[in-house]
């Protein structure tokens, strides 16, 4: 799961760098690992500064003043089991044609034909196994077949519809074309989430700047109104002369991912036409439900409900005033720890949760404490959270999940390396809280979560919950491709701890190359999700990086 962003201001004379870096902050959730802006200065130059760390971290004023230009894109991306190396950091760069910048969100599933494709078809170079490296070529490639000196909007269409055609997958997609504009387009079945803003111009006249961005709090917050999604299968571009959109796709089933609202988007986001916050009040509600059959059924009280922060906190407290409950915050967040389940490493996440919360005795000693949260992947979390309420003196800890059991993988972008460490995965709910510690586990039913978040958009008749049922909207996806993922995905994470490098994360990424003892690199068919170096983006080959000056 990645951050994207692109801002074209009306005013050329005007650099849109310091815009896009307070957007890139606004999705930092979305991405720790690594962040990157992309600019387009006069006569079509582009500018970069990308590289491993913090938004705050890798753009102070003298990165940001080397960022000429009035558009730009940006990309914010969350470890993955792939190389660590700055110049993987997006976005992304090809020279031919035209000079074109893309920030990606989603992953591939179709990468072996189409890099059959670009070697025996396309002829075109791609240097790394990143799927996002691919999706730029084939793009660039669509772009290529018209043969002109110069494109225009018709000619940018009849590119995204020609990848659209080719490509399988999710994708959410930012780029910008060398002193032409900037591109959006999202896939056939809408799974990542990317909207659209505009506002009265900066400095004035009849204008508009225009934003695009993963979520909808980057355009509040800056002054960006008269927010829409855009469609799946469909494809914008935004010049300073106005904005033209078409749909390029056939239909196809819309299923947005319901994680998204669980837990990876802000609360104080609206995704799809459904605020984040009020689908997580919903799930609360219909937690409740549960938990109260449950405790009645197992013949057994709670005290006082406890959320895990930050996400679970809306659901936690719906929960807490529909049983008629105690709501009290017992873990205290270290708010300068990121968030564990894009932690990388099995170990990293161990430690860091209690480096992250700790826990007040005051509100666990001699209660039976039910803990919510937002979901339960491998358990390391939840391990972590049941020992340290009962350390600090709980009698009894139930633990409440506002999401389903996890008992699939997710291919469409966020790396759960394998069936076999879920802690669901073959294990019924009595099993699961034994694995955790917990005196016992309750689940949001799938028919609950998707009723909480459609009852705020009818029109979402979809979505992807893949990792609950094991069913990929996309089609393409068999056991032999999810074995392969998982293999060349366990490879890495052995690769990466023995390096002493990051691993895997409890939630997201890829990795689709195996690293062979003599330092050979084999690549696969499974890509990883928005990472890999740009098209030549070390510091001897492709654009120039900033970031290297300082």
């Amino acid at each position: 799961m990645c951050g994207i962003l692109g801002l074209l201001l009306h005013d050329p004379t005007i650099d849109a760098a310091s815009e896009i870096c307070e957007g890139l902050s606004l999705l930092q959730h979305r991405g720790q690992d690594a962040c990157g802006i992309v600019t387009c200065g006069h006569k079509g130059r582009f500018y970069q500064c990308k590289a491993n760390g913090m938004v705050r971290d890798v753009f102070d004023a003298t990165a940001i003043s080397k960022l000429i230009g009035g558009m730009g894109v940006g990309h914010v991306r969350y470890p993955t089991a792939g190389s660590s190396n700055h110049a993987e950091a997006q976005p992304f760069y090809v020279n031919s044609p035209y000079g074109i910048v893309m920030a990606h969100n989603g992953n591939l599933i179709n990468t072996a034909s189409l890099l059959h494709f670009m070697d025996a078809v396309a002829h075109r170079h791609i240097n790394t196994t990143s799927d996002s490296e691919l999706l730029l070529n084939i793009f660039a490639d669509n772009l290529q077949k018209t043969g002109k000196f110069r494109i225009n909007e018709e000619d940018i269409f009849t590119a995204v519809g020609g990848l659209m055609g080719q490509v399988k997958g999710a994708y959410a997609c930012v780029a910008m074309l060398a002193g032409f504009g900037i591109i959006a387009f999202r896939d056939p079945n809408g799974i990542r989430p990317l909207g659209m803003g505009s506002r009265k111009a900066l400095g004035g006249g009849e204008g508009k700047d225009w934003l695009f961005a993963s979520e909808s709090v980057v355009a509040d917050a800056s002054g960006f109104s008269e927010w829409e999604d855009v469609k799946p299968g469909e494809a914008i571009i935004i010049t300073r002369n106005g904005v033209t959109r078409r749909q390029v796709s056939p239909p196809a089933t819309f299923a947005p991912d319901i994680f998204e609202y669980v837990y990876f988007a802000r609360p104080d986001s609206v995704l799809d036409g459904v605020s984040v916050y009020r689908s997580r009040m919903a799930m609360g509600d219909a937690l409740a439900d549960s938990v109260a059959r449950v405790l009645a059924q197992h013949n057994l009280s709670v005290d006082v409900v406890i959320p895990v922060p930050d996400t679970s906190r809306v659901a936690a407290l719906n929960l807490a005033q529909k049983l008629g409950l105690p709501y009290r915050e017992g873990f205290i967040k270290n708010r300068y720890v990121g968030r564990t389940f894009i932690m990388p490493g099995q170990q990293m996440r161990r430690k860091n949760v209690r480096r992250k919360l700790n826990a007040m005795a005051l509100e666990f000693a001699g209660k039976s404490v039910l803990i919510v949260d937002d979901s339960i992947v491998r358990g390391t979390t939840s391990k972590e959270i049941v020992q340290m309420a009962k350390d600090v003196g709980a009698k009894r800890v139930i633990v409440a999940s506002c999401a389903p059991p996890i008992r699939h993988v997710n291919v469409y972008g966020i790396d759960m390396p394998s069936r076999g460490e879920l802690v669901a995965h073959n294990r019924d709910d009595a099993a699961i809280a034994a694995a955790i510690g917990a005196d016992l586990v309750i689940f949001q039913t799938l028919p609950d979560l998707i009723a909480s978040v459609r009852q705020f958009n009818p029109a979402l008749a979809h979505f992807d919950c893949s990792v609950f049922t094991g069913e990929y909207v996309t089609g393409g996806v068999d056991e032999e491709y999810l074995q392969s993922l998982e293999q060349l995905r366990a490879d890495n994470v052995k690769r990466r701890m023995e390096l002493g490098g990051l691993g895997t994360m409890e939630g997201k990424g890829g990795g689709a190359v195996k690293h062979e003892p003599n330092g050979t690199v084999e690549s696969r068919e499974a890509a990883v999700g928005c990472s890999g170096p740009m098209n030549g983006a070390d510091s001897t080959v492709g654009l120039h990086n900033t970031y290297s000056l300082q």
